[in-house]
């Protein structure tokens, strides 16, 4: 029986990448979207196109019984699950002063609630597993520093990181490692979304030590490495990958 994957909001951007280089290593692939369904199907095309199984499940994660639908297809399709990469993420883009609760509660439920009961269901199904398994997120650099018009993501991300911790304690017992991944800035689709796109795209080229912008295959990397044996004793940690740009420089 193969191992399987589920990577959520892995119909475009960072998580297709990461639900391709799974499916590259062999695992079936579960991908997750909320809206596009014909992007999840192309992305569904090229994991069979490697040769292994993909189930596509539409589910909008900032709801709890959608969730757990997800988890029960996955279990009633698969049997098992071994990897789970919490990807997908939203966010209202505005000045503090303009932000509404429905801005909060939005953003907050699709990253950071979403994280917590997807792992309590993921983990379900992990322990069932002989070798456990993996839980990764990916954050970003707005968790610890401030980024204009960046304030619901940004403490979203926070609480993403610092519940990885929790959540790595607590399933670490059950063989099941829970780690996180921050990226520097990206040049994604997500980043249209961005008033001054250009103005931050300017500033990571200028500004990062290593000389380039991170790419999205340098956050695959990382999460391809923490859901690997080779981290197999990395537990409750968020590896930056940012170039150094976070780094005070004077």
């Amino acid at each position: 029986m193969n191992k399987v994957a589920l990577v959520t909001g892995s119909s475009r951007g960072i998580g297709r990448l990461i639900a391709l280089r799974l499916a590259g290593q062999g695992y079936d692939i579960v991908v997750n979207f909320n809206r596009n369904r014909k992007k999840a199907e192309e992305v569904q095309a090229e994991i069979e196109a490697l040769g292994q199984k993909c189930l596509i499940v539409k589910a909008n994660v900032g709801d709890v019984e959608k969730i757990k639908e997800m988890f029960a297809t996955v279990l009633s399709e698969f049997g098992r699950l071994d990897i789970f990469v919490n990807n997908a993420a939203s966010g209202v883009l505005k000045p503090v002063m303009e932000l509404t609760e429905k801005h909060w509660d939005w953003t907050m439920s699709i990253n950071a609630k979403s994280l917590l009961f997807a792992a309590q269901e993921a983990a379900k199904m992990m322990e069932a597993n002989e070798t456990g398994g993996s839980i990764v997120s990916l954050s970003s650099l707005g968790s610890m520093r401030v980024l204009e018009n960046y304030t619901t993501v940004g403490v979203s991300k926070a609480a993403v990181e610092s519940l990885t911790r929790y959540l790595g304690v607590e399933l670490a017992p059950k063989g099941i490692r829970v780690n996180a991944v921050s990226g520097g800035l990206v040049e994604t689709e997500a980043l249209d979304h961005f008033p001054n796109r250009e103005e931050l795209l300017e500033d990571a080229k200028k500004r990062t030590p290593m000389g380039r912008m991170v790419q999205a295959d340098d956050l695959v990397d990382a999460v391809d490495f923490l859901v690997s044996d080779k981290a197999k004793m990395i537990c409750g940690q968020t590896i930056l990958i940012d170039g150094g740009r976070s780094l005070p420089v004077s």
